[in-house]
């Protein structure tokens, strides 16, 4: 293979190394690269310099967005096969269907999200990003500012962005003041094996709604499937938790699952011991996915299409004038009620 600089030709040339090899920040690296005038003189020479040797080609941001060229749309996802998901992407789809973008889709799966991040602009493809349920850390804030990338946040927040945060501790309230006020006494949960914010909330705010309406909580029926595909929020989940209740030979009057998937799970394991929904047991589950209707489940309605447009719409925004004021916004869930959660014994 042949060498320049130390440099392989046919590998992009990224920021990052452009920083090392001139031994400053890479927020520095982007000052220079954007005509700052918060340089001083040498460090300009001394980064200019290195960008010729490495034959740096920067995407500049900037420059493209005052254009009136098309813009390219990313959207960093953790997964393209979660119902979860695949609701935002459609409304993020509807959206950029009306407007002059092109959209390319990023999935983190189960990298550690700042080296993902870091991967995903190493290539320069994106011009604006969508980053969906990836918390900003500081890394990950300092690789956004320094590649000045317009960017909206979903179900997750940060001070400097703007972002669309679910309140999924008020939907895990939400769920335990439902199945209290419908007169269950013996009220269990089935959350995610591998703990992550939205689940731990949910179960929060679902811990917190019984406390206050003084129920008696039975540890033993917070229980959780093995699975840790997809963070727990599978239908193996939900059934492996409902044979553990078996196992037990405990089961409660009512539970509540982290999401409608692992409610589905649950249903056909309960359907295999010989019990019915809600007939001996009450069932309730989380995010109103599309066969949710069908099934005639319980569950809380986070408005997921929605959110996808609005953050689509918002991006759009700040492509055509960066210099607004940002907009951060908790979007409230809706508790949908169904058949599932009908007590016969009232």
């Amino acid at each position: 293979m042949h060498l320049t600089s130390g440099v392989c030709m046919n590998k992009k040339v990224t920021i990052y190394e452009v920083a090392k090899r001139a031994g400053v920040a890479i927020s520095t690296v982007s000052r220079v690269l954007n005509g700052s005038q918060n340089v001083s003189e040498d460090t300009k020479v001394k980064v200019n310099d290195v960008i010729k040797e490495l034959n740096f080609r920067p995407q500049v941001n900037a420059r493209k967005l005052a254009s009136k060229e098309p813009q390219m749309l990313a959207i960093a996802v953790p997964s393209f096969t979660t119902p979860f998901f695949n609701e935002v992407l459609k409304g993020v789809k509807d959206e950029i269907s009306k407007m002059d973008l092109d959209i390319i889709l990023y999935n983190t799966g189960s990298k550690n999200p700042e080296e993902a991040v870091h991967n995903f602009f190493d290539r320069g493809t994106a011009d604006a990003l969508i980053l969906l349920s990836i918390d900003v850390t500081d890394k990950i804030h300092e690789v956004l500012q320094a590649t000045q990338t317009p960017v909206v946040l979903v179900n997750s927040a940060h001070e400097s962005y703007n972002y669309f945060m679910l309140n999924d501790y008020k939907g895990g309230y939400m769920s335990g003041e439902h199945l209290v006020k419908n007169g269950f006494q013996n009220i269990g949960m089935i959350s995610t094996v591998t703990k992550n914010k939205s689940s731990s909330e949910r179960e929060r705010g679902f811990i917190d709604a019984l406390k206050n309406y003084k129920m008696n909580i039975d540890e033993s029926l917070f229980i959780t499937g093995d699975s840790e595909k997809h963070g727990g929020f599978t239908e193996e989940a939900g059934f492996e938790a409902i044979n553990k209740y078996a196992e037990m030979g405990n089961f409660p009057d009512a539970i509540f699952c982290a999401n409608d998937t692992q409610a589905l799970g649950a249903i056909h394991a309960i359907n295999k011991l010989g019990m019915s929904v809600p007939e001996d047991i009450a069932l309730m589950g989380y995010d109103n996915i599309k066969f949710s209707k069908y099934m005639d489940l319980t569950t809380v309605n986070q408005k997921m299409y929605s959110t996808g447009v609005q953050a689509t719409s918002r991006l759009a925004e700040i492509i055509r004038n960066p210099d607004q004021n940002l907009i951060q916004t908790t979007i409230d869930p809706e508790l949908i009620e169904r058949g599932s959660t009908k007590n016969s014994k009232k």
